[in-house]
This record gives C-alpha cells, sequence and structure tokens, in this order.
C-alpha cells in the first residue's frame, strides 16, 4: 500500500513545496487548505503532473472543521503514517513586548496552538496505531536558548510564544511515544521568504525549506523528542 501523508497549510507556500517534494518521493499527500478553491486549484496543479495528491478542507480556527478533516482521515485514510503540522499565522509579528496586543496573541496561538493540539488529539490514536511520524513546524524563534543567546533576533512575542507552546506539545506528545515506534519531533526550516513574513527578502526558497522539513519526516532515522534545523539537533 502506498505510504499516505496529511500536510497542512498546503495550497501555497512551504507547505505546497512539501506536498510536491512528498508526492514527487512517491507518497499519496492529502493537501490540508481553508480555502477549498484555492486548495483544488493547488491539487489540480499537482495531479497535473502525474502526482498523487487529495484535497482535504480544514480550517485551523475552526472546531467543527478540524473535526471533519480528521473523521475524514480516519475513515478513508487508516493507512496514514505521516502528520506534518505546517499551517501557521504571524499574529502580528508584533517587534517587541510592549507592542505586543492580546487580540494578535490569541489569533496566533488558534492558529499555531490550539488549532495544531486538536488536530493532533484527533490524529495521534491512529498515527500511534500506524507507528508513524507527527511533524510540528516550528521556527528558530521558539527556541528559548536562542530568544536569549542569538546576536539578533525577531522580539515577535505575539507569533514566537505560540511556537514555544507548540515545542512543549511536541515534546509531550514524543514523551508518550517513547517507547512506541510511533515518533514526534518539531523542524526549523529557518528563515525562509514566504507570504507568512511579507515575502522579505534575503530568506532561502519555499522549496529549499520544504527539502529540510521532508529530509526529516522521511530519512528512517528515529527523531523522536528532537528540534532540528537544517544543520541537525536545534536547543529547545
Amino acid at each position: 500500500m502506498k505510504k499516505t501523508a496529511f500536510v497542512t497549510g498546503a495550497n501555497k507556500g512551504i507547505g505546497f513545496e512539501i506536498v510536491k517534494q512528498l508526492g514527487e518521493a512517491g507518497w499519496k499527500v492529502l493537501l490540508g487548505a481553508r480555502n477549498t478553491q484555492l486548495g483544488e486549484a493547488a491539487v489540480a496543479q499537482l495531479t497535473s503532473k502525474g502526482l498523487d495528491v487529495e484535497f482535504v478542507a480544514i480550517d485551523m480556527t475552526d472546531l467543527k472543521s478540524i473535526e471533519q478533516a480528521a473523521d475524514t482521515i480516519n475513515k478513508n485514510h487508516r493507512e496514514l503514517t505521516l502528520l506534518i503540522n505546517n499551517a501557521g499565522m504571524p499574529g502580528a509579528f508584533s517587534r517587541s513586548f510592549t507592542d505586543t496586543k492580546e487580540e494578535d496573541l490569541r489569533n496566533a496561538f488558534e492558529v499555531n496552538f490550539f488549532g495544531t493540539f486538536r488536530l493532533n488529539q484527533r490524529l495521534f490514536p491512529l498515527i500511534k496505531a500506524n507507528e508513524g511520524t507527527v511533524v510540528n513546524v516550528s521556527t528558530d524563534m521558539a527556541s528559548l536558548d536562542h530568544m536569549q543567546n542569538a546576536a539578533f533576533t525577531l522580539n515577535a512575542f505575539d507569533y514566537n510564544s505560540s511556537k514555544t507552546a507548540n515545542n512543549a506539545m511536541t515534546l509531550s506528545m514524543a514523551y508518550e511515544v517513547r517507547d512506541n515506534g510511533a515518533q514526534v519531533f518539531a523542524v526549523t526550516p529557518g528563515f525562509t521568504t514566504t507570504d507568512l513574513n511579507g515575502n522579505a527578502a534575503g530568506g532561502k526558497s519555499k522549496e529549499a525549506a520544504a527539502a529540510i522539513i521532508v529530509g526529516y519526516a522521511t530519512d528512517g532515522k528515529r527523531h523522536n523528542g528532537e528540534f532540528l534545523d537544517e544543520k541537525g539537533v536545534f536547543a529547545w
């Protein structure tokens, strides 16, 4: 049976490239996106190249949508062995703690933490049963060590803290499968030029960022409980 993966936030950017690269490697990929029109257009683009890709509607801010997506996968794709939680939003990319607005903090947490938490809880039993892999896509700025010790970092408290909470979720999930064949880990692709940061100049390409994530997700090694960047283990 063909290996099956589910990638969220995948109608564009890094997520789209993850789906493309997995498809090119022979995976069946469920492409998750909030916007049905954009999601189906992305699927059409990839299937026209001969890739095995299917659209799954999922709005990470909507519990009912998450439940419906998880129910569809649990019913129709029991063979799922890879979940890549790529969907994310920046909040307002506040530039300091002082400038952070509670509304922006809540918006960032709603997608980056709570939405991902809800999806993980509903698909984790299947992943565990199949001894599969969960990859929570993170950021350098989620690392408390990085925030404390880097020569320069973007002090975007709304975005960063939501991803730090996501890292804590990664470790909790990883602890639960420490004696199981399943694994859960986090990957930061590093600074990448995407819509999330307004296509800021100087970042790596979406293709290169996706390759880092796909590489760790499919290398056959055990990374349970690790936080990884392109060079290897990254400090929490």
